[in-house]
Protein backbone atom coordinates (compact mmCIF):
# COMPACT_ATOMS: atom_id res chain seq x y z
CA UNK A 1 0.00 0.00 0.00
CA UNK A 2 1.18 3.52 -0.75
CA UNK A 3 1.87 5.54 2.39
CA UNK A 4 1.16 8.72 0.43
CA UNK A 5 -1.03 9.20 -2.62
CA UNK A 6 -1.24 12.64 -4.27
CA UNK A 7 -3.95 12.70 -6.93
CA UNK A 8 -4.45 15.51 -9.46
CA UNK A 9 -3.52 18.23 -6.98
CA UNK A 10 -4.08 21.70 -8.36
CA UNK A 11 -3.55 25.04 -6.66
CA UNK A 12 -4.48 28.51 -7.87
CA UNK A 13 -4.31 31.92 -6.28
CA UNK A 14 -6.87 33.87 -8.24
CA UNK A 15 -5.79 33.78 -11.87
CA UNK A 16 -2.34 32.44 -10.98
CA UNK A 17 -2.01 28.65 -11.37
CA UNK A 18 0.71 27.33 -9.07
CA UNK A 19 0.25 23.54 -9.30
CA UNK A 20 -1.03 21.84 -12.44
CA UNK A 21 -2.45 18.41 -11.62
CA UNK A 22 0.27 16.68 -9.56
CA UNK A 23 0.12 12.86 -9.27
CA UNK A 24 2.63 11.09 -6.99
CA UNK A 25 2.58 7.74 -5.19
CA UNK A 26 5.02 7.04 -2.35
CA UNK A 27 5.38 3.45 -1.17
CA UNK A 28 5.43 2.50 2.50
CA UNK A 29 8.86 3.30 3.93
CA UNK A 30 9.87 5.37 0.88
CA UNK A 31 11.84 8.62 0.81
CA UNK A 32 10.38 11.11 -1.66
CA UNK A 33 12.33 14.26 -2.50
CA UNK A 34 10.51 17.18 -4.13
CA UNK A 35 13.34 18.84 -6.04
CA UNK A 36 13.33 22.02 -8.06
CA UNK A 37 14.29 25.71 -8.23
CA UNK A 38 12.67 28.42 -6.15
CA UNK A 39 9.07 29.06 -7.16
CA UNK A 40 8.47 25.64 -8.73
CA UNK A 41 5.67 24.76 -6.27
CA UNK A 42 7.44 22.14 -4.12
CA UNK A 43 6.80 23.85 -0.76
CA UNK A 44 3.20 24.60 -1.74
CA UNK A 45 2.69 20.89 -2.47
CA UNK A 46 4.25 19.94 0.89
CA UNK A 47 2.00 22.41 2.71
CA UNK A 48 -1.05 20.84 1.05
CA UNK A 49 0.06 17.38 2.21
CA UNK A 50 0.56 18.79 5.72
CA UNK A 51 -2.83 20.50 5.75
CA UNK A 52 -1.32 23.97 6.04
CA UNK A 53 -2.81 24.96 2.69
CA UNK A 54 -5.90 23.83 0.81
CA UNK A 55 -5.75 22.58 -2.79
CA UNK A 56 -8.02 24.01 -5.47
CA UNK A 57 -8.67 20.46 -6.65
CA UNK A 58 -7.45 16.91 -6.07
CA UNK A 59 -6.99 14.57 -3.13
CA UNK A 60 -4.31 13.47 -0.67
CA UNK A 61 -4.36 10.03 0.98
CA UNK A 62 -2.11 8.98 3.86
CA UNK A 63 -2.13 5.29 4.74
CA UNK A 64 -4.96 4.67 2.27
CA UNK A 65 -7.31 7.26 3.79
CA UNK A 66 -8.18 10.67 2.39
CA UNK A 67 -6.96 13.48 4.67
CA UNK A 68 -7.95 16.40 2.50
CA UNK A 69 -10.71 17.46 4.93
CA UNK A 70 -8.64 16.86 8.08
CA UNK A 71 -6.73 19.55 10.01
CA UNK A 72 -2.96 19.06 10.39
CA UNK A 73 -3.24 17.73 13.95
CA UNK A 74 -5.39 14.80 12.79
CA UNK A 75 -3.20 13.67 9.86
CA UNK A 76 -0.61 11.84 12.03
CA UNK A 77 2.28 13.65 10.38
CA UNK A 78 5.36 15.34 11.82
CA UNK A 79 7.02 18.30 10.15
CA UNK A 80 10.57 19.69 10.36
CA UNK A 81 10.98 23.23 9.03
CA UNK A 82 13.89 25.25 7.67
CA UNK A 83 13.71 27.38 10.83
CA UNK A 84 14.12 25.30 13.96
CA UNK A 85 11.12 26.96 15.70
CA UNK A 86 12.34 26.01 19.17
CA UNK A 87 11.02 27.59 22.35
CA UNK A 88 13.98 29.65 23.64
CA UNK A 89 12.94 29.50 27.33
CA UNK A 90 12.45 25.72 27.37
CA UNK A 91 15.13 23.07 27.80
CA UNK A 92 15.93 20.63 25.03
CA UNK A 93 14.01 17.96 26.89
CA UNK A 94 10.86 20.05 27.12
CA UNK A 95 11.17 21.29 23.53
CA UNK A 96 11.19 17.69 22.32
CA UNK A 97 8.34 16.58 24.55
CA UNK A 98 6.16 19.69 24.45
CA UNK A 99 3.84 18.33 21.77
CA UNK A 100 3.24 15.20 23.84
CA UNK A 101 2.64 17.39 26.90
CA UNK A 102 -0.03 19.35 25.03
CA UNK A 103 -1.72 16.06 24.09
CA UNK A 104 -1.90 15.02 27.72
CA UNK A 105 0.62 12.18 27.53
CA UNK A 106 1.55 10.99 31.02
CA UNK A 107 4.90 12.34 32.29
CA UNK A 108 6.62 8.96 32.59
CA UNK A 109 5.71 7.93 29.04
CA UNK A 110 6.70 11.38 27.83
CA UNK A 111 10.14 11.17 29.42
CA UNK A 112 10.71 7.72 27.97
CA UNK A 113 9.77 8.88 24.45
CA UNK A 114 12.01 11.96 24.74
CA UNK A 115 14.97 9.89 25.96
CA UNK A 116 14.55 7.36 23.14
CA UNK A 117 14.44 10.13 20.51
CA UNK A 118 17.46 11.84 22.08
CA UNK A 119 19.42 8.58 22.04
CA UNK A 120 18.61 8.01 18.37
CA UNK A 121 19.77 11.55 17.51
CA UNK A 122 22.78 11.42 19.88
CA UNK A 123 21.71 14.47 21.90
CA UNK A 124 20.98 12.76 25.23
CA UNK A 125 23.72 14.81 26.91
CA UNK A 126 22.03 18.07 25.84
CA UNK A 127 18.59 17.60 27.41
CA UNK A 128 19.14 20.21 30.14
CA UNK A 129 20.44 22.93 27.81
CA UNK A 130 18.50 25.83 26.28
CA UNK A 131 18.47 26.37 22.47
CA UNK A 132 20.74 29.43 22.79
CA UNK A 133 23.52 27.13 24.05
CA UNK A 134 23.33 24.79 21.05
CA UNK A 135 25.02 24.79 17.65
CA UNK A 136 22.97 24.94 14.45
CA UNK A 137 23.32 21.19 13.92
CA UNK A 138 22.27 20.45 17.50
CA UNK A 139 19.21 22.70 17.17
CA UNK A 140 18.17 20.86 14.01
CA UNK A 141 18.52 17.55 15.86
CA UNK A 142 16.21 18.90 18.57
CA UNK A 143 13.66 19.88 15.92
CA UNK A 144 13.91 16.40 14.44
CA UNK A 145 13.52 14.88 17.91
CA UNK A 146 10.31 16.83 18.43
CA UNK A 147 8.96 15.26 15.23
CA UNK A 148 10.32 11.82 16.08
CA UNK A 149 8.49 11.42 19.40
CA UNK A 150 5.14 11.68 17.63
CA UNK A 151 5.72 8.30 15.90
CA UNK A 152 3.95 9.60 12.76
CA UNK A 153 2.84 7.84 9.59
CA UNK A 154 4.73 10.43 7.56
CA UNK A 155 7.65 12.80 8.16
CA UNK A 156 7.65 16.09 6.21
CA UNK A 157 10.93 18.03 5.85
CA UNK A 158 10.87 21.55 4.37
CA UNK A 159 14.46 22.43 3.39
CA UNK A 160 15.72 21.51 6.88
CA UNK A 161 19.43 22.00 6.12
CA UNK A 162 19.32 25.38 4.37
CA UNK A 163 20.52 27.32 7.44
CA UNK A 164 23.55 25.11 8.09
CA UNK A 165 27.12 25.55 6.83
CA UNK A 166 28.55 23.14 4.27
CA UNK A 167 30.19 20.76 6.78
CA UNK A 168 27.08 20.57 8.96
CA UNK A 169 24.88 19.99 5.92
CA UNK A 170 26.89 16.88 5.06
CA UNK A 171 26.74 15.62 8.65
CA UNK A 172 23.00 16.23 9.02
CA UNK A 173 22.29 14.68 5.62
CA UNK A 174 24.00 11.52 6.87
CA UNK A 175 21.99 11.67 10.11
CA UNK A 176 18.69 11.95 8.21
CA UNK A 177 19.58 8.99 5.98
CA UNK A 178 20.62 6.94 8.99
CA UNK A 179 17.38 7.90 10.77
CA UNK A 180 15.26 6.84 7.79
CA UNK A 181 17.02 3.50 7.47
CA UNK A 182 16.62 2.85 11.19
CA UNK A 183 12.96 3.84 11.52
CA UNK A 184 11.62 2.87 8.09
CA UNK A 185 9.03 5.68 8.27
CA UNK A 186 8.06 7.35 4.99
CA UNK A 187 9.52 10.82 4.38
CA UNK A 188 8.66 13.67 2.01
CA UNK A 189 11.57 16.09 1.76
CA UNK A 190 11.67 19.45 -0.04
CA UNK A 191 14.97 20.84 -1.33
CA UNK A 192 16.57 22.73 -4.20
CA UNK A 193 19.86 20.89 -3.56
CA UNK A 194 20.36 18.06 -6.05
CA UNK A 195 23.06 16.43 -3.89
CA UNK A 196 20.55 16.04 -1.06
CA UNK A 197 18.08 14.55 -3.52
CA UNK A 198 20.53 12.06 -4.99
CA UNK A 199 21.92 10.88 -1.64
CA UNK A 200 18.67 10.65 0.34
CA UNK A 201 15.81 9.73 -1.98
CA UNK A 202 14.32 6.44 -3.05
CA UNK A 203 12.19 8.51 -5.45
CA UNK A 204 12.72 12.02 -6.82
CA UNK A 205 10.05 14.32 -8.27
CA UNK A 206 11.82 17.00 -10.30
CA UNK A 207 9.50 20.03 -10.45
CA UNK A 208 9.39 23.16 -12.56
CA UNK A 209 6.66 25.74 -12.96
CA UNK A 210 4.13 23.70 -10.98
CA UNK A 211 4.62 20.54 -13.07
CA UNK A 212 6.46 17.30 -12.28
CA UNK A 213 9.03 17.00 -15.06
CA UNK A 214 10.14 13.49 -14.05
CA UNK A 215 9.33 11.07 -11.23
CA UNK A 216 11.80 8.23 -10.81
CA UNK A 217 14.58 6.81 -8.65
CA UNK A 218 17.77 8.92 -8.45
CA UNK A 219 19.82 6.68 -10.76
CA UNK A 220 17.20 6.86 -13.53
CA UNK A 221 16.90 10.64 -13.11
CA UNK A 222 20.66 10.96 -13.48
CA UNK A 223 21.28 8.49 -16.31
CA UNK A 224 18.04 8.84 -18.32
CA UNK A 225 16.66 12.37 -17.78
CA UNK A 226 13.26 12.97 -19.37
CA UNK A 227 14.20 16.32 -20.90
CA UNK A 228 16.89 18.98 -21.07
CA UNK A 229 15.66 20.75 -17.93
CA UNK A 230 16.02 17.63 -15.79
CA UNK A 231 19.38 16.82 -17.39
CA UNK A 232 20.71 20.31 -16.69
CA UNK A 233 19.32 20.56 -13.14
CA UNK A 234 20.83 17.26 -11.97
CA UNK A 235 24.61 16.99 -11.85
CA UNK A 236 27.44 19.35 -10.98
CA UNK A 237 28.88 20.47 -13.31
CA UNK A 238 25.81 20.23 -15.49
CA UNK A 239 25.47 17.88 -18.45
CA UNK A 240 27.06 19.12 -21.67
CA UNK A 241 24.66 19.85 -24.54
CA UNK A 242 26.09 19.76 -28.05
CA UNK A 243 24.12 20.70 -31.15
CA UNK A 244 24.57 18.61 -34.24
CA UNK A 245 22.98 16.09 -36.60
CA UNK A 246 21.81 12.57 -35.83
CA UNK A 247 22.40 10.15 -38.71
CA UNK A 248 20.51 6.87 -38.27
CA UNK A 249 21.31 3.83 -40.43
CA UNK A 250 21.07 0.05 -40.22
CA UNK A 251 24.84 -0.25 -39.88
CA UNK A 252 24.88 2.08 -36.87
CA UNK A 253 24.02 5.61 -35.93
CA UNK A 254 26.29 8.62 -35.53
CA UNK A 255 25.98 12.10 -34.11
CA UNK A 256 28.03 14.61 -36.08
CA UNK A 257 28.84 18.30 -35.95
CA UNK A 258 31.81 20.65 -36.25
CA UNK A 259 34.73 18.71 -34.72
CA UNK A 260 32.23 16.16 -33.35
CA UNK A 261 31.71 12.55 -34.49
CA UNK A 262 30.16 10.25 -31.87
CA UNK A 263 29.06 6.67 -32.47
CA UNK A 264 25.57 5.95 -31.10
CA UNK A 265 24.99 2.40 -29.92
CA UNK A 266 21.59 1.85 -31.58
CA UNK A 267 21.06 1.33 -35.30
CA UNK A 268 17.76 1.42 -37.22
CA UNK A 269 16.52 0.01 -40.50
CA UNK A 270 14.97 3.39 -41.37
CA UNK A 271 17.72 5.67 -42.62
CA UNK A 272 17.11 9.26 -41.59
CA UNK A 273 18.88 12.43 -40.61
CA UNK A 274 17.72 15.12 -38.24
CA UNK A 275 18.93 17.96 -36.06
CA UNK A 276 19.63 16.74 -32.54
CA UNK A 277 21.19 17.69 -29.20
CA UNK A 278 23.72 15.33 -27.67
CA UNK A 279 23.91 15.25 -23.86
CA UNK A 280 27.00 13.87 -22.14
CA UNK A 281 28.06 14.29 -18.53
CA UNK A 282 31.54 15.70 -17.72
CA UNK A 283 32.73 12.48 -16.08
CA UNK A 284 31.88 10.49 -19.23
CA UNK A 285 34.38 12.44 -21.35
CA UNK A 286 37.76 10.68 -21.40
CA UNK A 287 40.98 12.15 -22.75
CA UNK A 288 41.66 10.60 -26.18
CA UNK A 289 45.36 10.22 -26.82
CA UNK A 290 44.88 7.85 -29.75
CA UNK A 291 42.10 5.93 -31.49
CA UNK A 292 38.55 7.25 -31.20
CA UNK A 293 38.58 11.07 -31.08
CA UNK A 294 34.88 11.83 -30.87
CA UNK A 295 35.24 15.48 -29.81
CA UNK A 296 38.15 17.70 -30.83
CA UNK A 297 38.78 21.17 -29.48
CA UNK A 298 41.00 23.63 -27.65
CA UNK A 299 41.43 24.02 -23.88
CA UNK A 300 39.90 27.21 -22.50
CA UNK A 301 40.08 26.82 -18.70
CA UNK A 302 41.75 24.30 -16.37
CA UNK A 303 40.43 24.11 -12.76
CA UNK A 304 42.14 21.71 -10.31
CA UNK A 305 39.73 20.69 -7.52
CA UNK A 306 41.91 18.22 -5.60
CA UNK A 307 40.53 14.76 -6.38
CA UNK A 308 40.10 15.65 -10.08
CA UNK A 309 40.44 18.51 -12.56
CA UNK A 310 37.70 20.32 -14.47
CA UNK A 311 38.66 21.14 -18.07
CA UNK A 312 36.58 23.57 -20.12
CA UNK A 313 37.20 23.22 -23.86
CA UNK A 314 35.81 24.87 -26.99
CA UNK A 315 34.62 22.22 -29.44
CA UNK A 316 33.31 23.49 -32.76
CA UNK A 317 32.38 26.82 -31.16
CA UNK A 318 30.52 25.10 -28.30
CA UNK A 319 31.63 24.94 -24.65
CA UNK A 320 32.25 21.48 -23.20
CA UNK A 321 33.27 20.66 -19.61
CA UNK A 322 35.11 17.45 -18.72
CA UNK A 323 36.02 15.96 -15.34
CA UNK A 324 39.48 14.41 -15.80
CA UNK A 325 42.26 13.00 -13.60
CA UNK A 326 43.79 15.26 -10.95
CA UNK A 327 47.26 15.24 -12.53
CA UNK A 328 46.09 16.61 -15.89
CA UNK A 329 48.83 18.91 -17.21
CA UNK A 330 47.20 20.63 -20.20
CA UNK A 331 47.05 24.44 -20.44
CA UNK A 332 44.86 27.06 -22.05
CA UNK A 333 45.27 27.01 -25.83
CA UNK A 334 46.42 23.37 -26.05
CA UNK A 335 44.53 21.07 -28.42
CA UNK A 336 42.49 18.35 -26.75
CA UNK A 337 40.35 15.41 -27.84
CA UNK A 338 37.81 13.29 -25.96
CA UNK A 339 36.48 9.77 -26.26
CA UNK A 340 32.81 9.08 -25.51
CA UNK A 341 31.23 5.80 -24.47
CA UNK A 342 28.16 5.45 -26.74
CA UNK A 343 26.17 3.91 -23.88
CA UNK A 344 26.65 7.02 -21.73
CA UNK A 345 25.15 9.63 -24.06
CA UNK A 346 21.64 11.07 -24.08
CA UNK A 347 19.84 12.48 -27.11
CA UNK A 348 17.28 15.30 -27.06
CA UNK A 349 14.90 16.73 -29.65
CA UNK A 350 15.91 20.41 -30.19
CA UNK A 351 12.26 21.43 -30.80
CA UNK A 352 10.62 19.85 -27.77
CA UNK A 353 13.73 19.37 -25.59
CA UNK A 354 12.36 15.91 -24.73
CA UNK A 355 14.54 12.83 -24.50
CA UNK A 356 14.89 10.76 -27.68
CA UNK A 357 14.89 6.97 -27.44
CA UNK A 358 15.99 5.80 -30.88
CA UNK A 359 13.91 2.62 -31.28
CA UNK A 360 10.70 4.62 -30.74
CA UNK A 361 11.73 7.85 -32.43
CA UNK A 362 10.04 8.78 -35.70
CA UNK A 363 11.71 11.03 -38.28
CA UNK A 364 9.00 13.68 -37.97
CA UNK A 365 9.92 14.14 -34.27
CA UNK A 366 8.01 13.60 -31.10
CA UNK A 367 5.71 16.58 -31.50
CA UNK A 368 5.55 19.66 -29.31
CA UNK A 369 5.46 19.10 -25.58
CA UNK A 370 3.70 21.36 -23.08
CA UNK A 371 5.36 24.69 -22.43
CA UNK A 372 6.51 23.62 -18.97
CA UNK A 373 9.23 21.28 -20.30
CA UNK A 374 10.95 23.95 -22.32
CA UNK A 375 13.97 25.92 -21.17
Amino acid sequence: MATLSISNIRKSYGALDVLHGIDIELEDGGFLVLLGPSGCGKSTLLNIVAGLDDPSAGDVEIGGKSVIELPPKDRNIAMVFQSYALYPTMSVERNIGFGLEMRGVEEGARKTAVQQAADVLQIGHLLDRKPANLSGGQRQRVAMGRALVRDPDLFLFDEPLSNLDAKLRVEMRTEIKRLHERLGTSIVYVTHDQIEAMTLATKVAVMRGGYVQQLADPRTIYERPANIFVASFIGSPSMNFIKGTLNIAAAGSRFTGVDVDVAISSGDHRAKQSDCILGVRPEELKIAREGDRALRGVIDVVEPTGPDTMVTAIVGGQTVVARVEARFSGRRGDPIAFQVDPASVNLFDPRTEARIDLPNWESEGTGPLPEEVKL
